[in-house]
C-alpha cells in the first residue's frame, strides 16, 4: 500500500492567524501560540537521540514533558512538525492486533537532519546568551605543558605523527577555550562594572572574591605567558611547518578519494597554519604589536580599579548621597507621572531654570519680546557669520601652527631615560636572593625610590603571619616580595644620596615573576 506524500500546509490558530512554514526553524516563531509546545517536543526528541533512542510514539513524547498535554494537541503538534520537515513520520505497525488497529492512524516519529540541526542551533544560541565565562588558569597551564611537549618532540629526528597530531589538537582546543571564556568573562565583567543587569547586594557580597580572582589570574598570566612565549620561540618556523605537515598527513588519511582531494589537503594545511599563527598572536613576542595575552592582562588590571570605583558608587547610593544618575532617573519618573503638559512645563522650568530666551543676546524689535514665547516673538535677523561661527567678523590672522617636534623629542628622551633607570633598578633589586636591609648599600636615587615603593607595597599588604613574614605581589603581578623580620635585629642605617634612612632590620626577597 503506497502512501501519498503530503505537502506542507498552513497552521490555523484560534485567532485566525496563518503561519506559513518556510524552514525547519518555523517552530521557533514566538508569535505562534504553540511555540512553547513545539520547543519542548523538539527538546524531547533531541534528548532521546543523545540517549540512542531512534523512534518515539506520541505517548512517549507526552510522558517526557513536564506538563500534561492532551493527546489531540500532541498529535497535532507532531503532525505540524512533520509538515515543517523537523520530523520523519512512518506507520507504527508494531502493536497492531486487529483490523481496526491497522486502519487507525498510528505513527512513529524520528528527528530529521534538518530538525536536529535547527534544535541544536537554538540550544547553542540560548547557551551562549546565558554564558558567564571565566579566566582559566588551568587552560594556561595546559597550553604551557603541551607546548613544552611539542618542543621536545620537535627536537627529535623522527617524531611520532600520532603524538604530534594529538598535542596540536589538544593545544588549539585549550587555546580556543581560553579565548572564548576570556571574552565572555570580560564582557560579563563590563556589564557588572556598568551596573547593567546586576543585583547590588550580590555584587557587594562577592566583590572581594572577584578582585582576588582577578589578581590571581593576572599573576598566573604574567608568569605562564612569559614561559609559553619563550617555549614558542624555541620552535623554528621550518620545524613548526614540518610538525603541522605531519598533522595534515594524518588527517588526510580519512579523506574520501575524489577530484578535489588535493584542494582539501591544501585547505587543511592552511587551517593548521592559521591556528599556529593564532598561537603566536596570543603569546608571541612581535616587536611591532602586542600579543593578546598582554592585552588581556592589561584589561584585567584595569578592571580592578573600575570595580573599586563601582563599589564606592554603590556605597554612596546606600548612604543617600547625591548621585547625578539617580537624580536624573528620579526626575524622569516625575516627568512620566506629570498629569498634563502644563505640569510638565512647570517641572522643566523648576528643574533647569530655562523659561525664556532672555539668556541670548540680540537686538530686540519690541520691548515685550523677552516676555513672549518663541512662537509669538518677532523674527530677528542674524548675520550668517554670527549663526555659523558665533562672531560677526574675523579677529585677525590665524596663528601659525607651532612646531613641537623638539619638545616631543625631549619628552621622549626623558621617558626613555626614566624607563632605563627603572629597568636597572629592577635588575639591581629583583634578584630572588634573601638580602638584609643593612646590606643594601650603594643605592642611587632611582634605585632607592624603587626600593621604597616595594617596601611600602609589602608593609601595606596587611597583617603579617604568625611568624612575622609578609608575602605579597605588586599590583601588576610581575614582582613578589617576601619580608621577614630579624629577631633582636639592630637599627639599620641605610645611607642614600638624599640622606640616611633608619629602620628595623628585615630580610627582604624580591623575585621577578616574569623571569622565573
Amino acid at each position: 500500500m503506497s502512501r501519498r506524500a503530503r505537502k506542507p500546509g498552513r497552521l490555523r490558530t484560534p485567532e485566525g492567524v496563518a503561519f506559513v512554514p518556510t524552514s525547519p526553524f518555523a517552530y521557533l516563531d514566538a508569535r505562534n501560540p504553540l511555540h512553547a509546545l513545539y520547543v519542548q517536543v523538539m527538546s524531547v526528541f533531541l534528548a532521546a537521540k543523545r540517549g540512542f533512542v531512534v523512534h518515539l510514539r506520541p505517548e512517549d513524547v507526552a510522558a517526557a514533558l513536564n506538563d500534561p498535554v492532551a493527546p489531540e494537541a500532541m498529535a497535532a503538534a507532531l503532525e505540524q512538525l512533520y509538515k515543517w520537515g523537523n520530523l520523519h513520520q512512518q506507520a507504527d505497525t508494531g502493536r497492531v492486533t486487529a483490523v481496526e488497529d491497522f486502519n487507525r492512524a498510528r505513527h512513529l516519529y524520528q528527528l530529521t537532519p534538518e530538525g536536529e540541526a535547527a534544535q541544536r542551533a537554538a540550544e547553542f544560541y540560548d547557551e551562549q546568551l546565558g554564558r558567564r565565562g571565566s579566566l582559566q588558569s588551568v587552560a594556561l597551564e595546559d597550553v604551557r605543558v603541551r607546548l613544552r611537549n611539542l618542543r621536545d618532540l620537535a627536537a627529535t629526528a623522527d617524531p611520532d605523527p600520532a603524538l604530534v597530531h594529538g598535542l596540536l589538537r589538544d593545544l588549539f582546543e585549550r587555546l580556543d577555550s581560553l579565548a572564548e571564556n576570556a571574552v565572555a568573562f570580560m564582557n560579563g565583567l563590563q556589564r557588572t562594572i556598568d551596573l547593567h543587569d546586576v543585583d547590588e547586594e550580590s555584587f557587594l557580597a562577592f566583590k572581594d572574591r572577584l578582585i582576588d580572582y582577578l589578581k590571581r589570574f593576572i599573576a598566573d598570566l604574567v608568569s605562564k605567558s612569559h614561559d609559553i612565549g619563550r617555549t614558542l620561540a624555541d620552535i623554528s618556523e621550518a620545524r613548526a611547518d614540518e610538525m603541522l605537515r605531519l598533522a595534515v598527513d594524518r588527517e588526510a588519511v580519512d579523506l574520501a578519494p575524489g577530484p578535489d582531494r588535493d584542494a582539501e589537503i591544501a585547505a587543511l594545511h592552511d587551517m593548521w597554519r592559521v591556528r599556529w599563527s593564532g598561537l603566536h598572536s596570543w603569546f608571541g613576542r612581535g616587536a611591532d604589536r602586542g600579543n593578546q595575552a598582554a592585552l588581556l592582562r592589561q584589561r584585567a588590571r584595569k578592571a580592578i580599579p573600575e570595580l573599586l570605583a563601582t563599589v564606592g558608587l554603590l556605597q554612596e547610593r546606600r548612604a543617600g548621597r547625591s548621585d547625578r544618575t539617580a537624580d536624573f532617573v528620579r526626575l524622569a519618573q516625575w516627568f512620566a507621572q506629570a498629569p498634563d503638559d502644563e505640569s510638565a512645563h512647570r517641572l522643566w522650568r523648576a528643574a533647569f531654570g530655562l523659561s525664556t530666551a532672555r539668556h541670548l543676546t540680540g537686538t530686540a524689535t519690541d520691548e515685550a519680546a523677552p516676555r513672549l514665547s518663541w512662537r509669538d516673538a518677532p523674527v530677528v535677523e542674524i548675520a550668517p557669520r554670527l549663526r555659523a561661527t558665533g562672531h560677526y567678523k574675523k579677529r585677525g590672522r590665524l596663528a601659525k601652527v607651532t612646531d613641537r617636534s623638539a619638545e616631543r623629542a625631549h619628552l621622549a628622551a626623558l621617558v626613555a631615560a626614566e624607563a632605563e633607570q627603572t629597568r636597572r633598578a629592577r635588575q639591581r633589586l629583583a634578584t630572588g636572593v634573601p638580602t638584609k636591609l643593612s646590606d643594601l648599600g650603594g643605592l642611587d636615587r632611582t634605585e632607592f625610590r624603587f626600593f621604597l615603593e616595594l617596601l611600602r607595597t609589602a608593609l601595606s599588604a596587611g597583617p603579617p603571619r604568625s611568624d612575622g613574614r609578609i608575602r605579597t605581589d605588586t599590583g601588576d603581578g610581575t614582582l613578589r616580595i617576601i619580608l621577614e623580620p630579624v629577631p633582636d635585629g639592630p637599627l639599620v642605617e641605610l645611607p642614600t644620596e638624599d640622606g640616611v634612612m633608619y629602620g628595623p632590620e628585615y630580610v627582604i626577597t624580591i623575585t621577578d615573576l616574569a623571569d622565573t
